[in-house]
């Protein structure tokens, strides 16, 4: 079943409208101006999302090099954009975005783990908004066939992409030190 937009033929709604829903459920995300709903995640997608986030947050209490927030938590981009990303890192230099509503800005690393309802809207419309914004490293995490693609976009317009597979170890220049088995966060 496709994700369709909840507002298809109006104009384009804006960080002021999404301020205006009411913060329990259902969520949503605001994507290039429409509004869509955001269902709730498989049991595989959490168990990921857990795996990586505990080794994400204990590197970063290891390391005090940022903060590690995850969904639903709000990154408001621009005004026709604000995203719910599964798990997001900001570096302590750029802390300053962080409000009580969420981010406004671009955290330096962001984590999304593909669902089928929302695999398009993460690969496409996402992605470029991501690169636009100036996140400097996107992490696409696909449950099948277990292999996660990092985005690393460059200042003008150059992205660098490579694939990790299922034996191979996760690592980033953006968190020194920071190495994680593959294996570990595909775990059930």
């Amino acid at each position: 079943m496709p994700v369709m937009p909840v507002n298809a033929n109006f104009p384009p709604l804006t960080v002021e409208n999404y301020k205006l829903l009411p913060e329990t459920g259902p969520r949503y995300q605001l994507i290039q101006g429409d509004l869509y709903m955001a269902p709730a995640p498989n049991r595989f997608h959490q168990e990921i999302s857990r795996n990586l986030q505990f080794e994400l947050h204990s590197y970063l209490k290891r390391t005090d090099v940022g903060k590690l927030f995850d969904a639903p938590f709000d990154v408001y981009l621009d005004e026709t954009n604000v995203f719910q990303p599964d798990l997001i890192v900001v570096l302590n230099e750029r802390l300053g975005i962080l409000t009580e509503d969420g981010a406004e800005g671009a955290p330096e690393l962001v984590v999304e783990i593909l669902s089928p309802k929302t695999r398009r809207l993460d690969l496409v419309n996402k992605k470029q908004e991501y690169a636009r914004a100036g996140v400097r490293e996107l992490w696409i995490i696909d449950p099948e066939p277990r292999t996660i693609t990092v985005h690393q976009f460059c200042l003008g317009g150059v992205e660098k992409t490579r694939q990790i597979e299922r034996r191979d170890t996760l690592a980033t220049d953006l968190l020194p030190g920071f190495q994680l088995p593959v294996e570990a966060i595909f775990e059930r």
